[in-house]
């Protein structure tokens, strides 16, 4: 008895301090869905994932979403139990780069039409992440753009409501 209550305390302790994998997961393309607009991933080289301690992902088609999400009541409760890891995948190479330390430049045609993609390094004119953040949440995006082209093409394909701004 006394055997099963010391091996029980062992796993117990192991469980609990051991870390989660923040690692960047791979994209299932036929399952993983962007949880801003409910689309499918289909490129990953705009990708964004999120990973929280507990080790659950939400994924994002584009930056744009995620800095949408930033501000739904979701994502307060994604993080609850401490700051997600978050990547996003070099818009040349597909390589994960963490968020907070990429570049970004301006002009891209991405899969939700915002324009931006990510770079792990910095070249003119390039932004920061805050600035990035900053200039979509003004809309200086290539959404309208993206809209008209989508209305041209017989509408967009995501959910009801969830086409972003």
């Amino acid at each position: 008895m006394k055997n099963i209550l010391v091996l029980i305390v062992v796993v117990f302790s192991i469980s609990c301090s051991s870390k989660m994998d923040t690692t960047p997961r791979n994209i299932n393309f036929d399952r993983d869905a962007c949880v801003t607009c409910l689309m499918g991933i289909a490129e990953k080289n705009y990708a964004v994932q999120a990973i929280n301690p507990r080790g659950k992902t939400i994924w994002f088609d584009d930056i744009g979403c995620f800095v949408e999400y930033l501000d739904d009541a979701n994502w307060k409760k994604f993080k609850i139990d401490g700051e997600p890891v978050v990547w996003i995948a070099d818009a040349d190479t597909g390589e994960w780069l963490n968020i907070y330390k990429a570049f970004y430049r301006f002009g891209d045609r991405t899969p939700m039409g915002y324009g931006y993609g990510a770079s792990k390094e910095k070249k003119e004119g390039y932004f920061d992440y805050n600035t990035t953040v900053q200039r979509i949440k003004e809309g200086k995006t290539k959404r309208d753009e993206f809209k008209k082209l989508k209305k041209s093409q017989g509408g967009m394909k995501c959910a009801p409501g969830k086409c972003g701004k």
